[in-house]
């Protein structure tokens, strides 16, 4: 049996790569991450382009009919990027539709999705409670009427996909009625996030079995977000070693001194394992159904944490210079905080998989 990436797979991680290291080189993502709005629509038209927007969606609906594993491989080469792009909450909000929705609703809304005419983003979390479906309070009906917090990519959604009470799931217009969209000051200025108010906005509520399409989603997202740490910290890793290869100290390179050599050693043995475990919960998502989300949570729990611990790491191993605004670990570093409590924090998960486990 084979256990790594198909060639196929292996050129759309190449093909995604080489896009983004050709328009998003670091010059042009901290001028993004200084922005404003650190936006980029011919990015994102570009990624689009390459069927990124639209790869785990059915053919009938403009998408690539990939699984979730494809996905997660351009997850982790977005991640490894540090690119400002909605790959997360596109995909995520896309896929709710996919479980969810009406055929009619579905032939609305997926096509411009997948060719990215529309930009999609989910609005799941509310002030002091949790991300889980279980956590929402937002009462459904014709019209809904709340806050949702940590909303990505709010300010360009044209579409937002709600959780609501009961695990249900509902469609909200950018240019519908009562949405206010507040811009919030947050660490990781790769992907900006907003809190998202609604007041008697109309709704339409995707009622094909939204809750089990509502645990799919999430389980989902945890995939998507071990593929992305797993990218950034194999990154970091990365810019380690090539700044002790060159960096010098007392007339060496600072490669040379044993404790850093071992401190580079424990960053590549946190790292790399993790490459099976995120490749296995993806592949869980289409092939082993019941252990899917158990492997999800431990994925998204372990290599998140990793990722943060491995992002202390190399700004230890970069010196002064990892400290401060100027130096590129930072940037990582901020994605790495993102990653780890996005959709729940380990903490959650690591017990969300125990219950799992009946343990």
């Amino acid at each position: 049996m084979d256990f790594d990436l198909s060639d196929e797979q292996r050129m759309l991680q190449e093909t995604v790569a080489g896009f983004l290291e050709n328009e998003c080189p670091m010059p042009r993502l901290r001028e993004l991450f200084d922005d404003e709005t650190g936006w980029d629509p011919a990015l994102w038209k570009g990624l689009a382009e390459l069927g990124v927007a639209g790869i785990h969606l059915p053919g009938e609906y403009g998408g690539s009919e990939m699984e979730i594993l494809d996905l997660a491989v351009i997850a982790e080469v977005v991640g490894a990027a540090a690119a400002p792009v909605p790959i997360l909450s596109h995909s995520l909000a896309a896929l709710a539709i996919l479980e969810a929705g009406s055929d009619a609703q579905k032939s609305r809304w997926l096509p411009r999705l997948a060719g990215g005419d529309l930009l999609g983003t989910v609005a799941l979390a509310e002030a002091e409670r949790g991300w889980q479906p279980e956590d929402w309070t937002v009462a459904p009906g014709s019209t809904i009427t709340g806050a949702k917090e940590s909303v990505e990519f709010g300010e360009q959604a044209d579409l937002f996909v709600v959780g609501l009470a009961g695990g249900r799931l509902g469609v909200v217009e950018r240019n519908a009625p009562g949405v206010e969209i507040q811009r919030v000051e947050a660490s990781d200025r790769t992907r900006r996030v907003t809190r998202v108010c609604f007041e008697k906005t109309p709704i339409e509520l995707l009622e094909r079995e939204p809750a089990a399409a509502a645990a799919r989603m999430r389980d989902v997202g945890l995939v998507l977000l071990a593929a992305d740490a797993f990218g950034g910290a194999t990154k970091l890793v990365e810019a380690s070693v090539a700044y002790a290869k060159t960096r010098e100290q007392f007339g060496v390179t600072i490669g040379h001194f044993q404790a850093l050599k071992h401190q580079l050693a424990d960053m590549a043995v946190e790292t790399e394992p993790n490459r099976a475990l995120y490749w296995y919960a993806a592949h869980a998502q289409d092939h082993v159904r019941e252990e899917a989300p158990r492997i999800a949570a431990i994925a998204k729990s372990h290599i998140t944490d990793r990722f943060q611990q491995v992002a202390r790491d190399a700004t230890e191993a970069h010196g002064g210079i990892g400290y401060t605004w100027e130096g590129d670990t930072q940037i990582l570093f901020k994605r790495a905080m993102f990653d780890r409590v996005f959709l729940g924090t380990p903490r959650v998960h690591r017990d969300r998989a125990a219950t799992l486990a009946d343990w």
